[in-house]
């Protein structure tokens, strides 16, 4: 039997914002914290404040991070446009070599970008396997143009959205959802009134991971797109020209980066991440 004092213990503990992590978990937690957080704290130690402003006027860096704004907005775009269907389907259709399918899906998460950008001049370079009669038959041509920027981006960003949205469907309740089939709707306005509705926190979640994954995407673009000022150098490729010339301009583009995305993601991420978790 569990003493009095034990009881108010376990109650006191078990109170939100009141959990004690035990030792075991609580040190590698802080070593992991700091593990992540230091870089990022060295790069403010090393930031060149005063010439920060300078820099921000520069027109070439203006140019970049306009173009990585909009390409990682467009590469979030059709993510949401492509990735949802896609996660609906491998949650919710059962065939053959699924797991395979699911496998291929996530592959970019793993694949190095360089390599991933590499397979993307094989698909849709001028000579590759689809790319050619993209040229021939439409005059499009993927590769060192913007819109080879939006689909690298695209490709290695993708998967984030499939991955979250895929999750939050295995795990919704279907009984909504065959209520209002029984109903008489069809699986389109289920899927538009029930299913949506259901799992929009998770899809929020999944864009707002999307999109920061491409706004920091680096190998997959500078090998399918090239590194033109103005057409494709985002301004991570920005920061990287610069490393090699002024490695103190370069730690300020970096700190430009590094605040716009925490900027994005601390103003969508406790709300919809925190929402998306338990869809």
């Amino acid at each position: 039997m569990v003493s009095p004092a034990a009881a108010r213990r376990i109650r006191r503990d078990r109170a939100p914002g009141r959990t004690r992590p035990p030792m075991l978990l609580a040190a590698p937690a802080l070593i992991g914290f700091g593990f992540l957080v230091l870089p990022l704290l060295a790069l403010l130690v090393r930031a060149p404040w005063r010439g920060l402003g300078r820099l921000l006027s520069d027109s070439q860096v203006l140019t970049a991070l306009r173009l990585s704004l909009e390409c990682a907005s467009a590469a979030t775009a059709a993510s949401l446009v492509l990735g949802v269907p896609l996660a609906w389907v491998l949650a919710r259709v059962r065939f053959p070599g699924l797991a395979l399918v699911r496998a291929l899906v996530t592959l970019p998460l793993v694949l190095p970008p360089v390599v991933g950008g590499v397979a993307l001049l094989m698909a849709l370079g001028r000579n590759g396997i689809v790319g050619r009669y993209l040229d021939e038959w439409f005059g499009v041509t993927l590769p060192f143009t913007t819109a080879g920027v939006i689909v690298a981006e695209t490709f290695v960003a993708m998967p984030f959205l499939v991955v979250t949205v895929e999750g939050a469907l295995r795990s919704s309740d279907l009984g909504l959802e065959e209520a209002a089939a029984t109903l008489g709707a069809s699986r389109i306005t289920v899927f538009g009134r029930v299913t949506l509705p259901l799992i929009g926190p998770s899809v929020l979640a999944g864009a707002v991971l999307c999109w920061a994954r491409a706004l920091g995407e680096f190998g997959a673009t500078i090998t399918f797109a090239g590194n033109y000022p103005g057409t494709t150098r985002t301004l991570t490729l920005q920061v990287y020209n610069t490393l090699e010339t002024d490695p103190q301009a370069a730690i300020a583009l970096g700190l430009v980066l590094l605040l716009v995305a925490v900027l994005v993601l601390a103003a969508l991420r406790d709300r919809w991440l925190r929402a998306g978790s338990a869809p």
